[in-house]
């Protein structure tokens, strides 16, 4: 992604935030975020939630936490949670 570090290009919205994951996480890496992704291979063989977003630095003042059983549905409530924060992500 160094080719094209602050060109954002076009996401079609309708395929799902997780077209967008790597795209989100480049662009809190502009602001000083530091953030991942990842899934616990423990977790999905439970039946738990198996994605973790975590984030901290740069503008929020705390770290925060998001889970799900999807990648979708983790990065939808990373989402909400960026947006609660005051750091409203252009994706």
């Amino acid at each position: 992604m160094a080719k094209g570090m602050g060109q954002r290009p076009k996401v079609d919205l309708d395929t799902g935030v997780e077209d967008a994951t790597l795209l989100i996480l480049e662009w809190l890496g502009e602001q000083g975020v530091g953030a991942m992704i990842r899934v616990d291979a423990e977790r999905m063989r439970d039946g738990r939630p198996a994605w973790t977003f975590a984030a901290s630095g740069g503008p929020l003042n705390g770290g925060m936490r998001a889970d799900g059983a999807s990648v979708g549905e983790c990065m939808g409530r990373a989402l909400l949670r960026l947006r609660e924060a005051g750091l409203v992500v252009p994706f």
